[in-house]
């Protein structure tokens, strides 16, 4: 019973390697989708932000083109009175204040351009600096498992490799075992045979100085002589 559930532990723990692997691998795809939305979403800013410049400019200038004419108008004003003209002095009074009340809500437009374009520039940086540290992020945790799965890569076949050189040691100390052997079944057969066919004897007896080869010199002289 025990062996059966250490056998059902070890393959619950199997499937939840292989199920965390697939979600890793999903995880890595929904945050490139969700990197790519971003950027997209980012250039909607910078849009977005180039076109609250473009209103601040043109309310900038407004602004510029009425303190302008408000100048200009005061400016007519002194002069109509200093001719004695109070009326036109008067109508030129009211122009100023007609152009001062349109030159503060201008001016409001500016300042409030102003603040989102600010609040707006600095939300968009922030953004842009959040994006690149999860585009490295992700781009060390790829390069990290590619590397991880080359080392594995190359650590199995060199384990297999090792197994491959070690079974081929042993296939070829068994060679030479059996040609070890073979030699001495050779060198065996070789002594049968000598003698069967009485080298073995022969070569004895020479060994042994009994043999005729074995004859001095002296011995040669002498029978030749007795003939």
């Amino acid at each position: 019973m025990s062996v059966w559930r250490k056998l059902v532990t070890a393959v619950k723990g199997g499937v939840n390697e292989v199920a965390e692997t697939v979600a890793d691998s999903q995880a890595l795809r929904i945050l490139d989708q969700e990197i790519r939305e971003a950027k997209e979403e980012l250039r909607r800013s910078d849009t977005a932000l180039t076109q609250i410049m473009a209103k601040r400019k043109l309310a900038e200038q407004k602004v510029a083109s009425l303190k302008q004419s408000v100048s200009e108008y005061e400016s007519h004003a002194i002069t109509a009175n200093e001719k004695g003209d109070q009326q036109l002095a008067l109508d030129c009074a009211q122009r100023v204040v007609d152009l001062s009340g349109q030159l503060e809500n201008e001016q409001q437009f500016v300042d409030q351009f102003n603040q989102s374009e600010k609040a707006l520039r600095a939300n968009i940086e922030k953004a842009k600096n959040n994006l690149r540290k999860m585009e490295q992020q992700v781009d060390m945790v790829k390069a990290t498992e590619s590397v991880q799965k080359a080392q594995t890569a190359v650590s199995s076949r060199h384990m297999g490799a090792n197994s491959k050189m070690k079974t081929a040691a042993e296939s070829l100390s068994r060679i030479q075992d059996r040609q070890k052997e073979r030699q001495a079944q050779l060198e065996a057969a070789g002594e049968l045979a000598e003698a069967e066919s009485g080298d073995a004897l022969e070569k004895r007896l020479r060994e042994a100085g009994i043999n005729g080869g074995n004859k001095s010199a002296s011995d040669e002289l002498a029978r030749i002589l007795a003939k």
